[in-house]
């Protein structure tokens, strides 16, 4: 029988709803919202992807997410540098890399995210993807607007994705 190794998870209260972190390694694996819709879902993929089971427990990558998420929300932090290990099809991993180039306190279409991967026909393939990111705020998925620019559906609850847009328009007037 294959070892099962372990993630890492804890809670953290943020401004807009509670999140679950979850460290495998020396890597963040999951910044997700307690409430998403998916969690049964999200934890299925990343027990399975990464054969491991969950256990509460801290770790140096998590506080170091604890740490940049204070300052994020405290409008003193624009990028992280906590190491991100994403678990996922290959598809969604290039969504998510194309996602972090997204700059601090601004927003694209998933139109446009879909024309910056190579594959303008493929908006709802990209969109399912940035549905499908564990690693919320860190791989800034709330930066993705509908074409009409309104807001679209996020895992968090739309209140918490006009949370954290406002958030970041606020701090970027501020820099």
């Amino acid at each position: 029988m294959m070892a099962i190794d372990t993630i890492l998870i804890q809670h953290y209260q943020s401004p807009c709803g509670e999140l679950i972190l979850g460290s495998f390694g020396d890597k963040l694996c999951m910044c997700d919202w307690v409430d998403e819709k998916r969690r049964g879902i999200i934890d299925k993929r990343m027990q399975d992807g990464l054969h491991a089971g969950y256990e509460t427990g801290s770790s140096e990558v998590t506080a170091q997410a604890v740490t940049q998420l204070d300052e994020y929300f405290a409008g003193k932090r624009t990028t992280f540098s906590v190491p991100l290990l994403f678990v996922g099809t290959e598809f969604q991993k290039s969504v998510w890399h194309e996602l972090l180039n997204i700059p601090y306190g601004t927003t694209v279409s998933y139109g446009e995210l879909s024309r910056k991967l190579g594959n303008p026909k493929a908006v709802r393939a990209v969109a399912a993807s940035n549905g499908a990111n564990p690693i919320s705020i860190f791989v800034p998925c709330h930066r993705v607007i509908g074409s009409n620019r309104k807001l679209t559906g996020y895992g968090g609850g739309l209140p918490a994705k006009q949370f954290l847009l406002e958030l970041e328009i606020s701090a970027v007037s501020l820099l």
